[in-house]
């Protein structure tokens, strides 16, 4: 009888707490990036094993990337000579990656969570130095060659289909890379690289949504909560994000993705 009481309040309390870590995963999404160090481990607190996890996790959030493509349009319409190579690398690393993680056992897939996060964290971290760095760079070039660059395919390609099997595998804090990628082979307008960057990482998640869909590893009673509360979060944080400095959400973003990775290195030390 005790048990069948606590029951209902345990499902209560883990059903509250997802329903939260959604919302705040779309705030966070929409305002810095960094949602799923907050929705992935409230999907694997519900009992849901790691690799569903995570696929419940990607296709929870991918609709609200979806819309990002919708608000970049024109700009990827000015550059579809390289929107469309930048597409198929999203596409062939995505598929990779999810491969990959479909492949994986639960248990390997567990014990690399934390590590998986600990360098999203790491990532996080560094955005803010590297974002000075390649601005000083890019204002140095421009002064130097007049800003005109030419897109080096090839290099751009391989190096996005990387970073695309990491989205398809994992992807918290994959945006960043593909901005510091494109970045770093030249490209210097910030609606250019963010266009090219929401067309890639919309096309590996894109990807991963289906094969995670087609192999039913998504638990879609978390799946379609998570996903309404985070696109309500994510409808609902522009005024956030006019209030709180970018500094002071990246820093916060680190600090969770720092924390959930310290707790599941102590969860797993228990095993």
């Amino acid at each position: 009888m005790t048990l069948a009481a606590e029951f209902p309040s345990y499902i209560g309390w883990r059903w509250a707490w997802l329903t939260v870590a959604a919302f705040l995963g779309g705030v966070l999404n929409a305002v810095a990036g960094g949602g799923s160090f907050l929705l992935f481990p409230a999907i694997l607190g519900m009992k849901v094993l790691p690799v569903q996890a995570n696929a419940t996790n990607t296709v929870a959030l991918w609709p609200g990337q979806l819309t990002s493509v919708a608000a970049y349009r024109n700009d990827v319409r000015r550059n579809l000579r390289v929107a469309i190579p930048m597409a198929v690398a999203g596409l062939i690393g995505g598929t990779c990656g999810a491969i990959v993680l479909l492949r994986t056992p639960q248990t390997t897939f567990l014990h690399l969570v934390p590590w998986l996060l600990l360098v999203a964290a790491a990532i996080f971290a560094l955005s803010g130095p590297v974002s000075r760095w390649l601005e000083h760079r890019k204002f140095t070039r421009s002064h130097a060659q007049g800003g005109v660059h030419k897109p080096r395919m090839v290099p751009v390609f391989v190096a996005t289909a990387v970073v695309c099997f990491y989205i398809g595998y994992f992807g918290a804090g994959a945006g960043f890379l593909i901005i510091t990628l494109l970045s770093l082979f030249g490209y210097q307008d910030l609606n250019e690289i963010n266009a090219l960057k929401v067309v890639s990482t919309t096309m590996a998640n894109g990807i991963a949504f289906l094969l995670f869909v087609i192999n039913g590893q998504v638990v879609w009673r978390y799946c379609l909560v998570a996903m309404v509360t985070c696109a309500v979060g994510g409808y609902t944080s522009a005024s956030l994000a006019r209030r709180i400095p970018q500094s002071v959400l990246r820093g916060t973003v680190v600090c969770i993705g720092l924390g959930m990775a310290a707790w599941f290195f102590w969860r797993n030390s228990g095993q």
